[in-house]
């Protein structure tokens, strides 16, 4: 399963960058029809350089990471565009999403124990913002986790404590 789709993100990158059409084989359309949602992430000598996903399964896997392929190589916000030079260097990673779970909690203890090394999403007021699972490696205190999940959604960092703010939780599984 890997080496299929982390091929599709890569060819779905470079066909965008030499500006020619995908061709997608019937087979990987056929085994990843499934309706999923997933994150691709890139990084170049160990270092984001992109990151664009969805939460919720709207389309089959093979569609989702490829379009997400695609965005997060070119239209991240956060970075330039992709060059060519830097696509050979270029690592992926495939985050595949299972479904979204509301957390309920009676204490922060027990929210930081629900939360804990879980791809985390918050949502208020039509501000969200979420951290996959991954981020927990860099960012190890759950209070530190929160405040910049916050500040993410452009909330104030101590805006967790909100008991209006809605917890989500979810699993991943990476392919790299």
């Amino acid at each position: 399963m890997e080496n299929e789709l982390i091929r599709l993100a890569r060819s779905a990158i470079l066909s965008t960058l030499e500006n020619k059409p995908l061709e997608i084989d019937k087979t990987i359309k056929e085994k990843f029809s499934e309706k999923k949602s997933c994150f691709v992430t890139l990084t170049l000598n160990g270092e984001l350089r992109g990151c664009i996903g969805s939460l919720t399964p709207t389309k089959p896997l093979w569609k989702e990471v490829i379009e997400n392929s695609i965005n997060a190589a070119f239209n991240d916000f956060r970075f330039l565009p992709l060059s060519k030079k830097e696509f050979n260097e270029l690592k992926i990673e495939i985050s595949i999403l299972s479904e979204l779970e509301k957390i309920e909690y009676i204490s922060l203890e027990d929210l930081f124990k629900k939360i804990k090394n879980k791809g985390v999403f918050i949502r208020h007021n039509g501000f969200s913002a979420t951290y996959l699972p991954q981020v927990w490696n860099e960012i190890k205190s759950p209070l530190t986790f929160l405040s910049s999940l916050c500040k993410k959604a452009g909330l104030s960092s101590d805006f967790w404590k909100n008991k209006n703010l809605e917890f989500f939780t979810y699993n991943v599984d990476i392919i790299e």
